[in-house]
């Protein structure tokens, strides 16, 4: 298995990291200091998540009992209160040199930008290119539990959660938690990950109808029959 020092370096060069402030290393993200600022509030402070595969993720740091975790850098930036919104690439920023810098200076938007593009490709192709967060709610303490749906693997967990009648918290093949554990705030479940809005109800981007990531040729349930089917014709 690779280090984690490797595998950082594969997705950055040491040249690219050198003047990050708050850098820190995991197996496939590398984790920075951000923040964003209200001219009315100041700066909220978090940590910034950014994976190989393209997903951006921010920890808020704003205030010691702040809870919000897991933020798109468009959440983020919205909760900041940050007055001119929807720019998260100019108004999220990273210390470089002992200055705020914003994303879109820096080299960290490497693999999102690389998603987008394929993504584009993909829909180019007729496909669905990506999936938002969905839930599954526990039988048991009727809560909603979040599942992440960015690879094959995660959009097979949730396709098999969905399908079990008797699915409870113990369940989760990702997180370790219990119906005791509280239910996710109705604020937080609003963002799902969607790459147009971070709320999003719905839409071209992040709802998919069928593609080789959320259908199976080895799942016997009417759905991917009908999908492996379609795709042998």
């Amino acid at each position: 298995m690779e280090s984690d020092g490797v595998v950082v370096s594969l997705m950055f060069s040491d040249e690219e990291l050198s003047e990050i402030s708050g850098l820190k290393r995991g197996g496939d993200f590398i984790e920075v200091t951000c923040g964003c600022t209200s001219h009315r509030y100041g700066d909220a402070v978090g940590r910034l998540r950014v994976f190989t595969n393209g997903e951006l993720e921010i920890s808020c740091e704003c205030t010691p009992g702040c809870q919000e975790d897991k933020l798109t850098p468009a959440a983020f930036e919205k909760h900041s209160e940050r007055e001119s919104a929807r720019r998260w690439k100019n108004n999220v920023w990273v210390i470089a040199k002992g200055e705020k810098v914003p994303l879109s200076k820096t080299p960290l938007l490497k693999y999102y930008n690389q998603s987008l593009k394929s993504n584009g490709s993909q829909r180019s192709n007729g496909k669905q290119p990506y999936h938002r967060d969905e839930f599954v709610q526990c039988t048991r303490c009727n809560k909603d539990r979040r599942f992440r749906l960015r690879t094959s693997e995660e959009c097979r967990r949730h396709h098999d959660a969905s399908a079990n009648a008797n699915w409870k918290c113990a369940d989760h093949p990702h997180d370790n938690i219990s119906c005791e554990d509280d239910e996710e705030r109705a604020s937080r479940r609003v963002y799902r990950g969607c790459l147009r809005s971070a709320a999003c109800h719905g839409c071209l981007s992040c709802v998919c109808t069928g593609c080789t990531s959320c259908r199976f040729s080895d799942c016997s349930c009417q759905t991917c029959n009908d999908f492996i089917k379609n795709q042998e014709m």
